[in-house]
């Protein structure tokens, strides 16, 4: 990032209005300061690494080149920029293909803008963000993908790993299962935001997880 506190961010839309209100927004923001714009994947290929953004908001249908093989290739070439995904539309393919290839969020744009703020200063601190419907998507989608392999003991090793949390932490966890932010989380369970981030860092530990979709699938899994 350009300072401890600053989030260099790059918007790229093939709709001109779409990107002027992203960037309105967003550059209104404090903490985040938008470098650069691109109305299609191949321009951002030029202009986002030029930038010195941390973060890119990618659209996915775009005309030239689309997000998702924009996002592959400046990952290829930039490994260390995150990108997040936005999308008016969320479908099992889509949200894996663009996880598989190492996008750091996959949101939609009716996203709220303080949830959208949030996503990218969270990504831009190495944590990824999904939007719950998304999460519910990837749950699902990884669930299909190991049915017929040992679900029994996927049941008995989530369910064994969240018995060493607390009754807090365990909340904490159902709150991150069902796609909610940390402030979410916190007021529907009358807690601060830094205790949330604190409990949250704890279930990544406890758990021997990296990040909140792995706390969710395995929340799911102890479901059965």
């Amino acid at each position: 990032m350009t300072s401890q506190d600053t989030v260099s961010l790059a918007v790229v839309d093939d709709d001109p209005m779409v990107r002027a209100a992203l960037g309105m927004m967003l550059g209104g923001a404090s903490g985040i300061t938008v470098v650069a714009e691109a109305g299609d994947g191949e321009e951002a290929l030029t202009v986002v690494p030029r930038s010195g953004a941390d973060v890119v908001l990618m659209d996915i249908r775009m005309p030239v080149r689309d997000g998702l093989s924009a996002t592959e290739a400046l990952l290829a070439a930039h490994p260390e920029l995150k990108i997040i995904v936005l999308t008016t539309f969320d479908t099992d393919d889509m949200v894996l293909r663009a996880l598989r290839i190492g996008a750091a969020g996959f949101l939609l744009k009716d996203t709220p803008p303080a949830r959208l703020v949030e996503a990218i200063r969270t990504v831009a601190s190495g944590q990824p963000m999904l939007s719950p419907s998304v999460t519910a998507q990837l749950i699902a989608a990884v669930t299909r993908d190991e049915q017929a392999a040992g679900a029994d003991e996927r049941v008995r090793t989530a369910r064994a790993a969240l018995a060493g949390l607390t009754e807090r932490e365990r909340d904490v966890a159902d709150g991150v299962a069902r796609g909610q932010s940390n402030a979410e989380i916190a007021a529907e369970l009358f807690m601060g935001v830094p205790t949330v981030k604190t409990h949250v860092g704890r279930l990544f530990t406890k758990l021997g997880v990296e990040n909140r979709v792995q706390v969710a699938i395995l929340v799911h899994d102890a479901q059965g």
